[in-house]
């Protein structure tokens, strides 16, 4: 299809009021990560380097970092194992309830962060009665995590057929022999990009983490919530911000990259 040249410049602008009604936020959060008043004046009146410097040695700050890593990490374990299963049972075999399984496996990322925060903490506080902690929110994050790797499993395996595990079998390997030479090479980075972009969704979330988090769970976006608005760490939240948009890109420019190659 070809555009008129008039249609190409009224998408164009679109296209750029768009971007800059997402990203100039973003750009006003990293500029005031500098600015030299606390109070977060606008236009900076200077600026300075303080405020990462003691960002740099906030102790909150460092432990729902390293908090926030760590659910991440574990919760992405997780999904790839559980994801990867799922996708191999759902695309290689053929059973009863097949549509109404991979329903469910897909639904928890289509439904509201507070619905399904509600959900878990009235199975793990009133069904279950568990103590709300850091595995709580390690496996509320891995039921949403799941979806991203089921869905770029799945997608290799709907490319790659069955042909040539077929023919592994028909030369004598056994199941765990095919997929160890077999399949998982083949796998390998549609796990990569599907872990990459679980991690970035487990880092950044906040509202399951709220109905799932004890008291002692203090992730780095619920640092962020509880220190925004108060003025001696506002400078300081600015900061934290920035660096939590540099590592929710990282990976998932490395997926896209991934993705693009494939």
């Amino acid at each position: 299809m070809t555009l008129s040249r008039t249609a190409r410049r009224v998408l164009a602008g679109l296209t750029g009021l768009i971007l800059t009604g997402i990203y100039l936020p973003l750009m006003v959060v990293v500029i005031n990560s500098f600015n030299t008043d606390q109070a977060m004046t606008w236009p900076p009146s200077g600026l300075t380097l303080e405020w990462w410097r003691r960002a740099a040695s906030n102790t909150g700050a460092r432990d729902a970092v390293l908090t926030s890593v760590q659910v991440a990490a574990l919760a992405t374990l997780i999904a790839l194992i559980l994801g990867t299963l799922l996708s191999l049972a759902l695309q290689r075999f053929a059973f009863f309830g097949q549509n109404a399984v991979n329903l469910l496996v897909i639904l928890p990322i289509a439904l509201p962060g507070i619905v399904t925060g509600i959900a878990l903490n009235n199975a793990f506080k009133g069904i279950l009665g568990l103590q709300l902690g850091l595995l709580t929110v390690v496996v509320a994050h891995a039921t949403f995590c799941i979806v991203t790797v089921f869905n770029n499993v799945q997608a290799r395996l709907r490319r790659l057929g069955g042909s040539l595990e077929e023919a592994s079998a028909d030369l004598g390997a056994g199941p765990w022999t095919t997929f160890r030479l077999v399949t998982f090479p083949q796998l390998r980075s549609a796990l990569l990009a599907g872990g990459l972009l679980a991690f970035a969704l487990s880092f950044d979330e906040i509202i399951v983490t709220t109905f799932t988090a004890g008291s002692g769970v203090q992730t780095l976006p619920i640092w962020i919530l509880n220190n925004l608005f108060r003025p001696s760490q506002a400078p300081i939240v600015n900061v934290v911000a920035v660096v939590l948009i540099l590592i929710s890109v990282i990976p998932i420019w490395i997926a896209q990259r991934l993705d693009g190659e494939r």
